[in-house]
């Protein structure tokens, strides 16, 4: 039967039975018998014989549409017999939003090519929401569990943020004792500088809303991730975005013992969205099993 599908959907697509048996390296004849078998399998035309076009009938566009799902589904399942330690291969198209791919993704993917050097990666960065099916795209890394139910998703990491500043900066103007005290202090905005900006704080059941103002606002992460380590001011970031800084002491954590927010209510998580459910290619299952391992150091307190 899946064969016989294969084949109604290799014509359909080349739009004629002489090119389909082309694309399907077959005789002619063999995909007319083909399609007639699957018809008297079925006990519906599948095609309507009274036009020079070929125009698929009501039943033929409803089993070929509903067939389609069946056989990627049992590709995929081939596919996963596949033992992960036998060296997935074959293309991967991937796509993350841009900071992230950026500060923290692009570092690491040689150590996945190294691992897998006959897999062949294509990354885009995008913070566009893309269309994994219409664009091909295997895996996509988002912040937001996806509201499409046909996409599966595994959680990556929590979106956590932590107040920031250089050494520098904090011998000049003084370390913070308490959220009130960030009136005073420089502080690196995240979103438009136009927009009056408060930073949210939560320590043992206590909260604490402060305005905050400061001399350099961005959209981007980056820029004022560099003004941090420069010694500009007080920066509320993302913890992949910062970990960097805190690990080789050019940041220094501020107010630790709060659990700080850009959002009142608001926790971000980062997910792979991927299409396949248990059946994945193997470079799709190696890749997300990649990511789950690199971002472990992020997962908690350091």
């Amino acid at each position: 039967m899946l064969d016989r599908i294969r084949i109604l959907a290799q014509v359909v697509e080349s739009g004629s039975f002489s090119r389909a048996a082309r694309a399907l390296n077959l005789a002619p004849s063999s995909v007319t018998r083909t399609i007639d078998a699957l018809e008297q399998q079925l006990g519906v035309p599948l095609f309507k014989r009274s036009t020079r076009q070929l125009v698929l009938t009501e039943q033929g566009e409803y089993f070929l549409a509903r067939s389609l799902p069946l056989l990627e589904e049992a590709d995929q399942l081939v596919q996963s017999l596949q033992p992960l330690s036998g060296a997935p291969r074959g293309g991967l198209r991937v796509s993350v939003f841009e900071s992230f791919g950026a500060a923290w993704l692009a570092p690491r993917l040689p150590t996945f090519l190294a691992r897998y050097p006959e897999v062949r990666l294509e990354i885009e960065l995008d913070n566009r929401l893309v269309d994994l099916d219409a664009e091909n795209v295997d895996v996509a890394v988002r912040i937001g569990r996806p509201t499409d139910s046909s996409l599966h998703a595994r959680r990556l990491l929590a979106n956590r943020t932590l107040l920031v500043a250089s050494p520098d900066y904090l011998a000049a103007h003084g370390e913070p004792a308490h959220p009130d005290e960030l009136i005073s202090h420089n502080c690196l905005i995240r979103g438009q500088g136009r927009q009056r900006q408060h930073w949210y704080f939560e320590r043992e059941g206590e909260k604490r809303r402060v305005a905050v103002q400061g001399n350099l606002a961005s959209i981007g992460g980056t820029p004022l991730l560099c003004a941090a380590k420069a010694g500009s001011g007080l920066l509320l970031l993302s913890s992949w975005m910062v970990q960097q800084g805190l690990d080789d002491g050019s940041l220094l954590p501020v107010l630790p013992e709060w659990q700080a927010s850009p959002y009142e209510d608001r926790h971000d998580e980062i997910y792979a969205v991927f299409r396949g459910g248990r059946f994945l290619k193997p470079q799709t299952r190696a890749f997300i099993d990649f990511l789950i391992e690199v971002m472990k150091p992020l997962q908690g307190p350091r």
